[in-house]
Protein backbone atom coordinates (compact mmCIF):
# COMPACT_ATOMS: atom_id res chain seq x y z
CA UNK A 1 0.00 0.00 0.00
CA UNK A 2 3.18 2.55 0.99
CA UNK A 3 4.64 1.86 -2.53
CA UNK A 4 1.33 2.01 -4.56
CA UNK A 5 0.76 5.92 -2.05
CA UNK A 6 4.50 6.82 -3.25
CA UNK A 7 3.93 6.05 -6.70
CA UNK A 8 0.40 8.20 -6.72
CA UNK A 9 2.06 10.99 -5.41
CA UNK A 10 4.72 11.21 -8.14
CA UNK A 11 2.64 10.46 -10.44
CA UNK A 12 0.57 13.28 -9.32
CA UNK A 13 3.61 15.31 -8.94
CA UNK A 14 4.41 14.59 -12.31
CA UNK A 15 0.83 15.86 -14.03
CA UNK A 16 1.26 19.32 -12.06
CA UNK A 17 4.69 20.31 -12.96
CA UNK A 18 3.59 19.26 -16.35
CA UNK A 19 0.73 21.73 -16.50
CA UNK A 20 2.65 24.24 -14.76
CA UNK A 21 5.97 23.90 -17.32
CA UNK A 22 3.15 23.49 -20.17
CA UNK A 23 5.01 20.31 -21.19
CA UNK A 24 4.51 16.48 -21.58
CA UNK A 25 3.61 14.63 -18.18
CA UNK A 26 4.98 11.64 -19.81
CA UNK A 27 8.74 13.55 -20.28
CA UNK A 28 8.51 14.80 -16.41
CA UNK A 29 7.48 11.46 -15.46
CA UNK A 30 10.45 9.94 -17.51
CA UNK A 31 12.94 12.70 -16.10
CA UNK A 32 11.60 12.25 -12.64
CA UNK A 33 11.77 8.14 -12.33
CA UNK A 34 15.40 8.21 -13.72
CA UNK A 35 16.40 11.31 -10.93
CA UNK A 36 15.34 8.70 -8.28
CA UNK A 37 17.12 6.06 -9.90
CA UNK A 38 20.53 8.16 -10.12
CA UNK A 39 20.10 9.22 -6.85
CA UNK A 40 19.84 5.17 -5.50
CA UNK A 41 22.58 4.74 -8.00
CA UNK A 42 24.61 7.44 -5.84
CA UNK A 43 23.78 6.22 -2.87
CA UNK A 44 24.97 2.87 -3.58
CA UNK A 45 28.22 3.98 -4.95
CA UNK A 46 28.95 6.10 -1.80
CA UNK A 47 27.86 2.66 0.41
CA UNK A 48 30.49 0.89 -1.48
CA UNK A 49 33.77 3.31 -1.21
CA UNK A 50 32.50 3.61 2.17
CA UNK A 51 33.02 -0.71 2.97
CA UNK A 52 35.97 -0.45 0.93
CA UNK A 53 37.88 2.06 2.72
CA UNK A 54 36.43 0.55 5.91
CA UNK A 55 38.12 -2.98 4.94
CA UNK A 56 41.44 -1.59 3.62
CA UNK A 57 41.44 0.49 7.11
CA UNK A 58 40.96 -2.30 8.74
CA UNK A 59 43.28 -4.87 6.73
CA UNK A 60 46.30 -2.17 7.54
CA UNK A 61 45.66 -2.18 11.71
CA UNK A 62 45.57 -6.33 11.47
CA UNK A 63 48.58 -7.10 9.49
CA UNK A 64 52.04 -5.12 9.28
CA UNK A 65 53.76 -3.53 7.06
CA UNK A 66 55.46 -7.24 5.73
CA UNK A 67 52.06 -8.47 5.22
CA UNK A 68 49.66 -5.69 3.40
CA UNK A 69 50.92 -3.26 1.76
CA UNK A 70 48.30 -0.98 -0.16
CA UNK A 71 48.32 0.66 -3.22
CA UNK A 72 49.56 4.36 -3.40
CA UNK A 73 46.93 5.01 -6.31
CA UNK A 74 43.97 2.65 -6.33
CA UNK A 75 41.73 0.73 -4.24
CA UNK A 76 43.67 -2.18 -4.35
CA UNK A 77 47.10 -3.54 -2.65
CA UNK A 78 49.30 -6.77 -1.79
CA UNK A 79 49.03 -9.46 0.80
CA UNK A 80 51.18 -11.80 1.51
CA UNK A 81 50.10 -14.90 3.21
CA UNK A 82 52.16 -17.58 5.49
CA UNK A 83 50.13 -20.76 6.00
CA UNK A 84 50.04 -22.18 9.36
CA UNK A 85 51.87 -25.20 9.31
CA UNK A 86 51.49 -28.17 11.70
CA UNK A 87 53.84 -29.67 14.29
CA UNK A 88 56.82 -31.29 12.77
CA UNK A 89 55.85 -30.45 9.36
CA UNK A 90 58.84 -31.74 6.81
CA UNK A 91 59.35 -31.29 3.46
CA UNK A 92 62.00 -33.70 1.65
CA UNK A 93 63.47 -34.38 -2.25
CA UNK A 94 61.90 -36.78 -4.45
CA UNK A 95 63.87 -39.77 -4.55
CA UNK A 96 66.00 -39.19 -1.44
CA UNK A 97 64.50 -40.73 1.59
CA UNK A 98 67.17 -39.42 3.65
CA UNK A 99 67.03 -36.20 3.03
CA UNK A 100 63.92 -34.70 5.06
CA UNK A 101 63.83 -31.23 6.81
CA UNK A 102 61.76 -29.71 9.65
CA UNK A 103 60.18 -26.39 8.59
CA UNK A 104 57.87 -24.45 10.44
CA UNK A 105 57.36 -21.73 7.70
CA UNK A 106 56.94 -21.96 3.78
CA UNK A 107 57.11 -18.84 1.66
CA UNK A 108 53.75 -17.21 1.40
CA UNK A 109 51.23 -16.72 -1.04
CA UNK A 110 51.18 -13.71 -2.61
CA UNK A 111 47.32 -11.98 -3.64
CA UNK A 112 47.67 -8.65 -5.31
CA UNK A 113 43.98 -7.11 -5.79
CA UNK A 114 41.78 -4.08 -6.95
CA UNK A 115 38.65 -3.28 -5.66
CA UNK A 116 35.80 -2.51 -8.71
CA UNK A 117 33.59 0.68 -8.15
CA UNK A 118 30.80 -1.39 -7.43
CA UNK A 119 33.07 -3.88 -4.66
CA UNK A 120 31.14 -5.33 -2.53
CA UNK A 121 27.16 -4.76 -3.96
CA UNK A 122 27.89 -6.31 -7.44
CA UNK A 123 31.38 -7.12 -8.43
CA UNK A 124 33.86 -9.03 -6.94
CA UNK A 125 37.80 -8.15 -6.56
CA UNK A 126 40.19 -8.07 -8.92
CA UNK A 127 43.29 -10.72 -8.41
CA UNK A 128 46.16 -12.09 -8.98
CA UNK A 129 47.43 -15.55 -6.35
CA UNK A 130 51.19 -16.46 -6.68
CA UNK A 131 53.41 -18.79 -5.35
CA UNK A 132 56.81 -20.30 -5.55
CA UNK A 133 55.73 -23.69 -3.84
CA UNK A 134 52.78 -24.56 -5.45
CA UNK A 135 52.14 -25.72 -9.05
CA UNK A 136 49.61 -24.15 -11.55
CA UNK A 137 46.95 -26.51 -11.39
CA UNK A 138 46.97 -26.33 -7.42
CA UNK A 139 46.72 -22.47 -7.64
CA UNK A 140 43.57 -22.48 -9.95
CA UNK A 141 42.04 -25.21 -7.85
CA UNK A 142 42.17 -22.33 -5.06
CA UNK A 143 41.63 -19.60 -7.38
CA UNK A 144 38.10 -21.16 -7.78
CA UNK A 145 37.33 -21.24 -4.26
CA UNK A 146 37.81 -18.34 -3.74
CA UNK A 147 35.60 -17.17 -6.52
CA UNK A 148 32.94 -19.34 -4.40
CA UNK A 149 33.45 -17.91 -1.65
CA UNK A 150 32.67 -14.49 -3.12
CA UNK A 151 29.69 -16.15 -4.46
CA UNK A 152 29.16 -17.40 -0.48
CA UNK A 153 28.87 -13.69 0.48
CA UNK A 154 28.25 -11.77 -2.47
CA UNK A 155 26.76 -8.27 -0.98
CA UNK A 156 29.65 -8.18 1.77
CA UNK A 157 33.40 -7.86 2.31
CA UNK A 158 35.23 -10.67 1.15
CA UNK A 159 38.99 -10.12 1.69
CA UNK A 160 39.32 -11.08 5.19
CA UNK A 161 37.19 -14.52 4.59
CA UNK A 162 39.80 -15.07 1.43
CA UNK A 163 42.99 -14.33 4.00
CA UNK A 164 41.55 -16.67 6.85
CA UNK A 165 40.71 -19.62 4.56
CA UNK A 166 44.50 -18.97 2.59
CA UNK A 167 46.20 -18.99 6.10
CA UNK A 168 44.38 -21.94 7.46
CA UNK A 169 42.55 -24.33 5.53
CA UNK A 170 44.58 -23.84 2.34
CA UNK A 171 46.38 -27.04 3.44
CA UNK A 172 43.28 -29.40 3.84
CA UNK A 173 41.45 -28.12 0.69
CA UNK A 174 44.59 -29.00 -1.50
CA UNK A 175 45.19 -32.51 0.80
CA UNK A 176 48.51 -31.69 1.46
CA UNK A 177 50.39 -33.38 4.50
CA UNK A 178 53.76 -33.84 6.05
CA UNK A 179 56.31 -34.60 4.09
CA UNK A 180 55.82 -32.12 1.57
CA UNK A 181 57.41 -33.36 -1.17
CA UNK A 182 60.14 -31.27 -3.36
CA UNK A 183 60.90 -32.45 -7.11
CA UNK A 184 64.61 -32.04 -7.92
CA UNK A 185 65.13 -29.44 -10.68
CA UNK A 186 61.59 -28.47 -10.12
CA UNK A 187 59.97 -31.18 -12.77
CA UNK A 188 56.97 -30.76 -10.67
CA UNK A 189 53.81 -32.95 -11.79
CA UNK A 190 50.78 -30.88 -12.35
CA UNK A 191 49.76 -31.67 -8.70
CA UNK A 192 52.85 -30.36 -7.59
CA UNK A 193 53.60 -31.21 -3.92
CA UNK A 194 52.16 -34.65 -3.09
CA UNK A 195 51.32 -36.23 -0.01
CA UNK A 196 51.57 -39.54 1.75
CA UNK A 197 48.22 -40.27 1.18
CA UNK A 198 48.05 -39.35 -2.85
CA UNK A 199 46.25 -36.15 -4.59
CA UNK A 200 43.00 -34.27 -3.15
CA UNK A 201 40.07 -33.96 -5.24
CA UNK A 202 40.19 -29.86 -5.81
CA UNK A 203 43.86 -30.74 -7.33
CA UNK A 204 42.57 -33.75 -9.62
CA UNK A 205 39.72 -31.19 -10.48
CA UNK A 206 41.84 -28.57 -11.59
CA UNK A 207 44.04 -30.49 -13.75
CA UNK A 208 40.94 -31.30 -15.85
CA UNK A 209 40.51 -27.45 -16.49
CA UNK A 210 42.29 -24.81 -18.47
CA UNK A 211 44.79 -22.69 -16.10
CA UNK A 212 43.47 -20.09 -14.77
CA UNK A 213 45.34 -17.06 -15.63
CA UNK A 214 45.30 -15.48 -12.08
CA UNK A 215 47.23 -18.52 -10.96
CA UNK A 216 50.94 -17.61 -11.35
CA UNK A 217 53.80 -19.62 -10.39
CA UNK A 218 56.94 -17.37 -9.31
CA UNK A 219 59.59 -19.87 -10.12
CA UNK A 220 61.29 -21.28 -13.30
CA UNK A 221 60.07 -25.18 -13.40
CA UNK A 222 63.19 -26.05 -13.61
CA UNK A 223 64.53 -24.79 -10.36
CA UNK A 224 65.24 -26.64 -7.25
CA UNK A 225 63.49 -24.30 -4.31
CA UNK A 226 64.74 -26.48 -1.28
CA UNK A 227 67.63 -23.95 -0.84
CA UNK A 228 65.08 -21.25 -1.10
CA UNK A 229 62.50 -22.87 1.18
CA UNK A 230 65.17 -23.84 3.84
CA UNK A 231 66.29 -19.93 3.61
CA UNK A 232 63.03 -18.65 4.18
CA UNK A 233 62.00 -20.83 7.53
CA UNK A 234 65.57 -20.54 9.23
CA UNK A 235 64.82 -16.45 8.22
CA UNK A 236 61.17 -16.62 9.78
CA UNK A 237 62.09 -18.44 12.55
CA UNK A 238 65.35 -16.43 13.79
CA UNK A 239 62.11 -13.56 13.92
CA UNK A 240 60.14 -15.54 16.06
CA UNK A 241 63.31 -16.26 18.03
CA UNK A 242 63.85 -12.60 18.56
CA UNK A 243 60.14 -12.33 20.04
CA UNK A 244 59.80 -15.18 22.36
CA UNK A 245 61.29 -14.97 26.00
CA UNK A 246 63.85 -16.98 27.41
CA UNK A 247 66.11 -17.89 30.62
CA UNK A 248 69.44 -17.10 30.54
CA UNK A 249 71.34 -20.49 31.71
CA UNK A 250 74.03 -17.82 33.27
CA UNK A 251 72.39 -15.34 34.85
CA UNK A 252 68.93 -16.88 35.14
CA UNK A 253 67.13 -13.62 33.98
CA UNK A 254 64.20 -13.91 31.58
CA UNK A 255 65.35 -11.50 28.17
CA UNK A 256 63.46 -11.56 24.94
CA UNK A 257 65.44 -13.59 22.41
CA UNK A 258 66.21 -10.20 20.14
CA UNK A 259 68.19 -9.94 23.57
CA UNK A 260 69.66 -13.68 23.19
CA UNK A 261 72.34 -15.51 21.39
CA UNK A 262 71.62 -19.41 20.25
CA UNK A 263 74.90 -21.37 19.74
CA UNK A 264 73.19 -23.13 16.16
CA UNK A 265 74.79 -26.44 16.83
CA UNK A 266 73.31 -26.89 20.84
CA UNK A 267 70.47 -24.96 20.81
CA UNK A 268 71.57 -23.11 23.81
CA UNK A 269 70.38 -19.81 24.89
CA UNK A 270 72.37 -17.33 26.45
CA UNK A 271 71.42 -13.07 27.26
CA UNK A 272 74.26 -11.27 24.88
CA UNK A 273 75.09 -9.17 28.11
CA UNK A 274 76.63 -12.28 29.62
CA UNK A 275 78.29 -14.07 26.35
CA UNK A 276 79.83 -10.72 25.42
CA UNK A 277 81.44 -10.16 29.13
CA UNK A 278 82.30 -14.28 28.81
CA UNK A 279 83.67 -13.57 25.01
CA UNK A 280 85.65 -10.55 25.82
CA UNK A 281 87.74 -12.15 29.12
CA UNK A 282 88.85 -15.22 26.74
CA UNK A 283 89.96 -13.09 23.72
CA UNK A 284 92.13 -10.91 26.03
CA UNK A 285 93.89 -13.79 27.60
CA UNK A 286 94.11 -15.05 23.78
CA UNK A 287 91.82 -18.18 24.32
CA UNK A 288 90.14 -17.43 20.56
CA UNK A 289 89.90 -21.22 19.98
CA UNK A 290 87.97 -21.40 23.63
CA UNK A 291 84.60 -19.34 22.77
CA UNK A 292 82.45 -22.71 23.61
CA UNK A 293 78.58 -22.55 25.08
CA UNK A 294 79.28 -22.38 28.27
CA UNK A 295 76.84 -25.63 28.95
CA UNK A 296 79.18 -27.93 30.68
CA UNK A 297 80.43 -30.85 28.49
CA UNK A 298 79.24 -28.88 25.47
CA UNK A 299 81.67 -28.81 22.48
CA UNK A 300 79.82 -26.19 20.27
CA UNK A 301 81.33 -23.11 19.41
CA UNK A 302 80.65 -19.65 18.66
CA UNK A 303 80.57 -18.35 15.15
CA UNK A 304 82.61 -15.63 13.99
CA UNK A 305 79.71 -13.44 13.15
CA UNK A 306 77.89 -14.42 16.27
CA UNK A 307 81.39 -12.77 17.97
CA UNK A 308 81.51 -9.46 15.90
CA UNK A 309 77.96 -9.03 17.19
CA UNK A 310 79.01 -9.52 21.01
CA UNK A 311 82.50 -7.58 21.41
CA UNK A 312 83.38 -3.87 19.72
CA UNK A 313 85.64 -3.56 16.62
CA UNK A 314 88.93 -3.36 18.63
CA UNK A 315 88.20 -6.56 20.43
CA UNK A 316 87.39 -8.67 17.27
CA UNK A 317 90.02 -7.17 15.20
CA UNK A 318 92.33 -9.16 18.08
CA UNK A 319 90.42 -11.74 17.97
CA UNK A 320 90.25 -12.52 14.71
CA UNK A 321 94.07 -11.58 14.35
CA UNK A 322 94.61 -14.25 16.77
CA UNK A 323 92.17 -16.92 15.23
CA UNK A 324 94.60 -16.57 11.86
CA UNK A 325 97.62 -16.81 13.59
CA UNK A 326 96.77 -19.86 15.27
CA UNK A 327 95.56 -21.34 12.31
CA UNK A 328 98.71 -20.04 10.52
CA UNK A 329 100.66 -22.18 12.83
CA UNK A 330 99.15 -25.55 11.42
CA UNK A 331 99.73 -24.29 7.34
CA UNK A 332 102.72 -25.69 5.63
CA UNK A 333 103.23 -22.88 3.18
CA UNK A 334 106.26 -20.87 3.86
CA UNK A 335 107.55 -17.47 2.36
CA UNK A 336 110.95 -15.87 3.50
CA UNK A 337 111.56 -12.44 5.47
CA UNK A 338 112.38 -9.84 3.28
CA UNK A 339 115.02 -8.31 5.38
CA UNK A 340 118.58 -9.16 3.69
CA UNK A 341 119.62 -9.29 7.46
CA UNK A 342 117.54 -11.90 8.31
CA UNK A 343 115.90 -14.25 5.73
CA UNK A 344 113.70 -16.99 8.39
CA UNK A 345 111.63 -18.75 6.90
CA UNK A 346 108.17 -17.72 7.83
CA UNK A 347 104.89 -19.82 8.10
CA UNK A 348 101.57 -18.07 6.29
CA UNK A 349 98.49 -19.01 5.39
CA UNK A 350 98.13 -20.25 1.71
CA UNK A 351 97.14 -16.91 -0.45
CA UNK A 352 97.43 -14.59 2.42
CA UNK A 353 98.90 -11.37 1.78
CA UNK A 354 100.73 -11.06 5.42
CA UNK A 355 103.53 -12.40 6.70
CA UNK A 356 104.83 -12.22 10.49
CA UNK A 357 108.60 -13.08 11.00
CA UNK A 358 109.15 -15.03 14.01
CA UNK A 359 112.63 -13.99 14.13
CA UNK A 360 112.59 -9.83 13.75
CA UNK A 361 108.66 -9.62 14.38
CA UNK A 362 108.83 -7.99 10.38
CA UNK A 363 105.11 -7.87 9.45
CA UNK A 364 105.33 -7.61 5.71
CA UNK A 365 103.16 -8.18 2.57
CA UNK A 366 103.83 -11.33 0.55
CA UNK A 367 103.43 -9.29 -2.82
CA UNK A 368 105.06 -6.36 -2.76
CA UNK A 369 107.55 -7.23 -0.02
CA UNK A 370 106.81 -3.79 1.95
CA UNK A 371 105.50 -3.32 5.32
CA UNK A 372 102.12 -4.96 6.10
CA UNK A 373 99.39 -2.62 4.82
CA UNK A 374 96.11 -4.52 5.66
CA UNK A 375 93.62 -4.34 3.64
CA UNK A 376 95.11 -1.67 1.36
CA UNK A 377 95.96 -2.74 -2.08
CA UNK A 378 99.57 -2.86 -3.07
CA UNK A 379 100.71 0.04 -5.25
CA UNK A 380 99.70 -1.87 -8.43
CA UNK A 381 97.51 0.53 -11.21
CA UNK A 382 94.52 -1.29 -12.88
CA UNK A 383 96.48 -1.75 -15.99
CA UNK A 384 99.74 -3.95 -14.03
CA UNK A 385 96.82 -5.82 -11.97
CA UNK A 386 95.49 -7.05 -15.13
CA UNK A 387 98.29 -8.16 -16.48
CA UNK A 388 99.14 -9.83 -14.03
CA UNK A 389 95.09 -11.57 -13.99
CA UNK A 390 96.60 -12.38 -17.69
CA UNK A 391 100.22 -14.02 -17.13
CA UNK A 392 98.37 -16.08 -14.24
CA UNK A 393 95.68 -17.46 -16.09
CA UNK A 394 97.50 -18.17 -19.30
CA UNK A 395 100.63 -19.86 -17.17
CA UNK A 396 101.18 -23.83 -16.79
CA UNK A 397 100.65 -24.88 -13.14
CA UNK A 398 104.31 -24.20 -12.09
CA UNK A 399 104.18 -20.90 -12.82
CA UNK A 400 101.05 -20.60 -11.32
CA UNK A 401 102.74 -22.12 -8.38
CA UNK A 402 105.53 -19.51 -8.98
CA UNK A 403 102.95 -16.45 -9.05
CA UNK A 404 101.66 -17.61 -5.85
CA UNK A 405 104.85 -17.88 -4.06
CA UNK A 406 106.02 -14.44 -5.11
CA UNK A 407 103.08 -12.44 -5.00
CA UNK A 408 100.51 -14.33 -2.75
CA UNK A 409 97.70 -16.82 -3.63
CA UNK A 410 95.16 -14.80 -2.48
CA UNK A 411 95.95 -11.53 -3.90
CA UNK A 412 96.35 -13.09 -7.52
CA UNK A 413 92.87 -14.64 -6.69
CA UNK A 414 91.81 -11.17 -6.06
CA UNK A 415 93.16 -9.29 -9.01
CA UNK A 416 91.37 -11.91 -11.09
CA UNK A 417 88.15 -12.29 -9.29
CA UNK A 418 87.87 -8.51 -9.63
CA UNK A 419 88.89 -8.13 -13.10
CA UNK A 420 86.37 -10.67 -14.03
CA UNK A 421 83.57 -9.34 -11.59
CA UNK A 422 83.64 -5.67 -13.64
CA UNK A 423 83.18 -7.75 -16.88
CA UNK A 424 80.68 -10.33 -15.09
CA UNK A 425 78.64 -7.35 -13.41
CA UNK A 426 78.51 -5.37 -16.87
CA UNK A 427 77.12 -8.81 -19.00
CA UNK A 428 75.02 -10.38 -16.58
CA UNK A 429 73.23 -7.69 -14.47
CA UNK A 430 70.86 -5.10 -14.95
CA UNK A 431 70.50 -1.26 -12.53
CA UNK A 432 67.42 -1.47 -10.83
CA UNK A 433 64.93 1.58 -12.80
CA UNK A 434 64.14 3.01 -9.15
CA UNK A 435 66.77 3.19 -6.98
CA UNK A 436 70.22 1.79 -9.66
CA UNK A 437 71.19 -1.46 -7.49
CA UNK A 438 72.75 -4.00 -9.70
CA UNK A 439 70.10 -7.03 -9.76
CA UNK A 440 71.02 -9.95 -11.35
CA UNK A 441 68.20 -12.87 -12.59
CA UNK A 442 69.07 -16.37 -11.40
CA UNK A 443 65.63 -17.89 -12.80
CA UNK A 444 62.27 -17.11 -12.94
CA UNK A 445 60.09 -15.41 -14.24
CA UNK A 446 60.38 -11.75 -15.93
CA UNK A 447 58.80 -10.11 -13.02
CA UNK A 448 61.88 -8.79 -10.94
CA UNK A 449 61.85 -7.27 -7.44
CA UNK A 450 64.86 -5.02 -6.47
CA UNK A 451 66.84 -6.43 -3.36
CA UNK A 452 67.33 -2.68 -2.16
CA UNK A 453 63.85 -0.47 -2.46
CA UNK A 454 61.80 -3.88 -3.33
CA UNK A 455 60.23 -2.17 -6.27
CA UNK A 456 58.30 -4.32 -9.17
CA UNK A 457 60.21 -3.99 -12.22
CA UNK A 458 60.11 -6.00 -15.84
CA UNK A 459 63.67 -7.43 -16.48
CA UNK A 460 63.31 -6.71 -20.45
CA UNK A 461 62.14 -3.68 -20.17
CA UNK A 462 63.03 -2.23 -17.32
CA UNK A 463 59.80 -0.63 -16.78
CA UNK A 464 58.50 -0.11 -13.30
CA UNK A 465 55.71 -2.39 -12.49
CA UNK A 466 52.33 -1.68 -10.09
CA UNK A 467 51.63 -3.97 -6.90
CA UNK A 468 48.46 -4.23 -7.50
CA UNK A 469 49.10 -6.18 -10.73
CA UNK A 470 52.34 -6.62 -11.62
CA UNK A 471 51.77 -9.27 -14.01
CA UNK A 472 49.62 -7.02 -15.77
CA UNK A 473 52.24 -5.91 -17.58
CA UNK A 474 52.71 -8.98 -19.65
CA UNK A 475 49.06 -9.87 -20.04
CA UNK A 476 48.13 -6.79 -21.53
CA UNK A 477 48.09 -7.33 -25.56
CA UNK A 478 49.92 -3.63 -25.88
CA UNK A 479 52.64 -4.20 -23.74
CA UNK A 480 56.18 -4.92 -25.55
CA UNK A 481 56.50 -7.74 -23.10
CA UNK A 482 53.37 -8.72 -23.70
CA UNK A 483 53.17 -13.13 -22.91
CA UNK A 484 56.74 -12.78 -22.24
CA UNK A 485 57.06 -13.77 -18.56
CA UNK A 486 59.07 -17.01 -18.81
CA UNK A 487 61.08 -14.95 -22.08
CA UNK A 488 64.71 -16.28 -22.33
CA UNK A 489 63.94 -19.12 -19.87
CA UNK A 490 65.83 -22.36 -21.17
CA UNK A 491 63.84 -25.25 -20.76
CA UNK A 492 64.56 -28.39 -22.27
CA UNK A 493 62.80 -30.81 -23.90
CA UNK A 494 61.57 -32.64 -21.44
CA UNK A 495 60.61 -29.26 -19.49
CA UNK A 496 58.70 -27.77 -23.24
CA UNK A 497 56.97 -31.42 -23.68
CA UNK A 498 55.77 -31.40 -19.53
CA UNK A 499 54.29 -27.37 -19.83
CA UNK A 500 52.41 -27.94 -23.52
CA UNK A 501 50.95 -30.87 -21.92
CA UNK A 502 49.46 -29.08 -19.36
CA UNK A 503 47.75 -26.19 -21.47
CA UNK A 504 46.72 -28.71 -23.50
CA UNK A 505 44.72 -30.20 -20.73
Amino acid sequence: MRVSFVFQSLSFLCFALAELSGGSSSCVISAVFLWVRRNKECKSMSEDQEAQEDELLALASIYDEDEFRRAECAQGGEIQICLELPQDFKIHVKGDKQSEYNVSFLPPLVLNFELPPDYPSTSPPSYTLSSKWLSRAQLTAVCRRLDELWQENQGCVVLFSWIQFLKEDLLGFLGIQSPLEIVSERKRSEAGAKTAAGGSAPAEKARKELPDPRAVVEVDPRTNILPQLLDFDEAQQQRVFDGKVFCCGICFSEKLGSSCLCFKECKHVYCKDCLSEYFQIQIRDGNVQCLNCPEPKCSSVATPSQVKLLVDEELFARYDRLLLQSTLDLMADVVYCPRKMCQTAVMVEPGTTMGICPSCQYAFCTLCKRGYHGLSHCRATADELRSLRDEYVSATDEAKKFLEQRYGKRVIQKAVEESFSRDWLDQNCKGCPRCGTNIQKVDGCNKMTCTSCKQYFCWLCLSLLTRVNPYSHFNNSSSPCYNQLFQGVDIDEDEDAFWSDEDDE
